[in-house]
């Protein structure tokens, strides 16, 4: 998988996160309203993370509005709700060398920085 930085434009915390990243990087980045993950590109995140959990953000609106705190979810629910929204990825996700580097979490923006300079 190529270096990639799945995040949405929209979202003030990944542009912040984006200006931030060095000039000369070799990442893809992958705007996930314009062009949403597929089964495959979610799949492959998955074989990094281990977990569909990990990927799904328990921040977003629709979790809320739809209640899915109060719902007990399954590893094929996160990966359904994955597919079916965009707003569910924990963003940004990053893929560098073959490591995934999951949120906006200062630890992991860090440790992205490291890789990247």
């Amino acid at each position: 998988m190529p270096n990639t930085i799945y995040y949405l434009a929209s979202c003030d915390t990944c542009r912040k996160i984006i200006k931030s990243l060095p000039k000369y990087n070799d990442l893809i980045f992958h705007d996930i309203k314009q062009n949403p993950i597929n089964v495959g590109e979610l799949e492959a995140l998955y074989e990094m993370s281990r977990s569909y959990e990990a990927l799904f953000s328990k921040k977003a609106q629709l979790y809320k509005s739809m209640d899915l705190k109060n719902k007990s979810l399954t590893e094929a629910d996160y990966k359904k709700y994955l597919l079916e929204h965009y707003t569910f990825l924990s963003r940004p996700v990053f893929v560098i060398d073959g490591k995934i580097y999951i949120g906006n979490s200062q630890k992991n923006i860090i440790d992205v920085m490291k890789v990247l300079l």
